[in-house]
């Protein structure tokens, strides 16, 4: 009995410890990438605007 009890516990700590902790800091990690790839599309076209107009 204590050994299911125990891996009744263990699993569900298993899905809290994924859908608390990973899944959440995944998205943080992809939208923090995200905004940084902006920023640097931003920066590389007002680079290439920059130098086409000084010719």
């Amino acid at each position: 009995m204590a050994r299911t009890v125990l891996t009744v516990l263990g699993i569900l700590l298993a899905l809290w410890l994924v859908f608390g902790l990973v899944i959440p800091a995944l998205f943080a990690t992809l939208k923090f990438l995200f905004i940084i790839g902006i920023i640097a599309l931003v920066a590389v076209v007002a680079v290439t605007v920059v130098g086409k107009l000084s010719r």
